[in-house]
């Protein structure tokens, strides 16, 4: 079964999200359960100095090749419209910013630069979230979506530390993986807790084993200090950027760390920031569950047409929650000897929600699993796993859990995890179980994190246009809000677009785009309070 292309994007943009199995990093674990912790605790803002020599670095850009199975593979990009060729380079940084001159690693980067030189404004950084999406294998991905915004910039991306070619975060090996991913991600009695809570802490040794030495280095802020370093590095004044997903969160703690270097600033699909990651989980389970909601709906509303069984919403949902009880008890067939579980099955549900483009394959895969045939679900569940169609992962999983147990300092307990089940069953009969059990994900974890919430505050910097998407599964509208409130007045400038799907300007909405390059292009700063849609 091969994955449509704008899916793959579509997850290598997610969000911190944890409908990666057991690699969601969770909140309100207890103090003996952080004290296992094998290395000492890094402040998010702790002392560092600036590396000597580093800043003035030359670059050295070529031909673009394929991307490494660490970004996901695949073939190498191909040239813009009008011929012009995506270039990538290395950058070295710091390992360890607290020790500017020692240990360096390399970060990934990619450009395409700007059609009208002469009016030039500089780079324009992007970020697509995860934490662990590739940004050089994401950006061509996009293909010609960004090319207006081109006109002017450089368009600039590149895999953060820990993930893809810079430096990526390594844990289980691809055969591990598979099985990984068929086990039950949401446990229904003592065996299978006790397996869950195996499988746990072999991941996260795993992890230890094979990257012990970078773990303690991957998180937001030592990537924020990465960015700017990268803006001296490109020869820009000001850090012009583009952050969707989890990159408004690394948009906003830069913005806190270096406000006087903010220049034109995009956030998209916002994390709030004044969520915990328990907060932050549940509310995701209700931002898919209203995803799904709408998704029925639109099948309802097309009657006959609709191949799901049930003339209404409520109806066509339960016919999705059966599917998940049936495959619970019997996993049907999948694609090769692997199977489609309860689990994976809820995976490929929630991939097909991030786009409305997608809801086509999630009613086909749905339908087709009924008839017991689960290829096009497992497929789905593959493109957000990050498992190629040759049966080897990209390390966007690993790379997620080590920057979010990197940033996050709550641990949880299994009788913690269970108590919190009920709340998150209560928000989403679909999503709810699983997302409730992902709060283990940060469990035994090897490093300490260094938050409950990331400090956003920016007083000084340049206006930042914070943009929320009413009908968001992975990063609810209400995120947008809060960080434009804790970026401070006069910085953060909201924005509503009503619709569907992860993400507000590659919707294609004429109204939001008019907007953004408004203010990327032109310096012109929409009215605080604009509603498109």
């Amino acid at each position: 079964m091969r994955t449509s292309p704008a899916l793959r994007a579509a997850a290598l943009a997610a969000t911190v999200t944890v409908l990666i199995p057991l690699a969601g990093c969770a909140d309100g674990g207890d103090k003996d359960a952080t004290d296992r912790s094998t290395s000492p605790p890094r402040a998010a803002n702790a002392a560092t100095g600036s590396p000597s020599g580093l800043a003035s670095q030359k670059l050295t850009w070529k031909k673009c090749p394929a991307p490494s199975q660490a970004q996901g593979g695949g073939k190498a990009p191909s040239p813009l419209p009008g011929g012009a060729a995506w270039e990538c380079t290395s950058m070295k940084v710091p390992l360890d910013y607290a020790k500017p001159d020692g240990d360096t690693i390399e970060l990934a980067l990619i450009r395409a630069k700007a059609i009208n030189r002469k009016k030039r404004i500089g780079s324009l950084v992007f970020n697509f979230g995860g934490p662990g999406g590739s940004g050089v294998a994401t950006l061509p991905a996009f293909g010609t979506q960004y090319d207006k915004l081109r006109a002017r910039y450089d368009l600039v991306s590149f895999d953060p530390r820990g993930v893809g070619n810079s430096d990526g975060v390594e844990c289980e090996t691809d055969k591990q993986l598979d099985a990984r991913y068929q086990e039950d991600g949401t446990p229904d009695d003592a065996a299978e807790e006790k397996a869950f809570v195996k499988d746990t802490k072999d991941y996260a040794a795993a992890c230890e084993k094979r990257s012990g030495e970078q773990l303690p280095f991957v998180g937001t802020t030592d990537a924020a200090r990465d960015m700017d370093l990268m803006r001296q590095v490109l020869g820009d004044d000001r850090l012009h950027y583009f952050g969707i997903s989890y990159g408004t969160e690394l948009g906003g703690v830069y913005a806190h760390l270096f406000p006087k270097n903010v220049g034109r600033s995009v956030l998209d699909a916002v994390v709030d920031p004044t969520e915990d990651a328990e907060q932050s989980s549940l509310g995701q389970a209700k931002g898919f569950q209203l995803a799904l909601d709408n998704f029925a709906k639109d099948c309802a509303d097309r009657g006959d047409a609709c191949k799901l069984p049930g003339s209404t919403p409520k109806e066509i949902e339960q016919g999705i929650v059966d599917l998940q009880d049936r495959l619970e008890k019997k996993p049907v067939k999948g694609i090769g000897a692997r199977k489609l579980t309860q689990t994976q099955a809820t995976t490929g549900i929630a991939a097909a929600l991030y786009s409305k483009e997608t809801w086509p394959l999630l009613e086909q895969g749905v339908d087709e699993a009924d008839g017991g045939n689960g290829s096009l679900l497992l497929a789905l569940a593959d493109s957000l796993n990050g498992r190629s169609e040759d049966g080897r992962y990209d390390n966007s999983a690993a790379a997620y859990t080590a920057i979010s147990c990197a940033d996050s300092r709550e641990r949880f307990t299994l009788e913690q995890t269970k108590a919190k089940l009920p709340a998150f069953r209560e928000a989403s009969p679909v999503f709810g179980d699983y997302l409730g059990w992902g709060l283990m994900g940060c469990t035994d974890w090897p490093v300490k994190g260094a938050w409950k919430t990331p400090d956003v505050s920016a007083p000084g910097s340049a206006p930042v246009l914070v943009i929320g998407n009413t009908g968001d599964p992975a990063t609810p509208y209400a995120g947008a809000k809060a960080m434009a409130e804790k970026l401070g007045k006069g910085v953060g400038v909201e924005m509503t677009y009503k619709g569907q799907g992860h993400g507000a300007y590659n919707s294609g909405d004429a109204c939001v785009q008019k907007a953004v390059g408004g203010y990327l292009l032109d310096g012109k700063v929409p009215a605080d309070g604009t509603v498109c849609g």
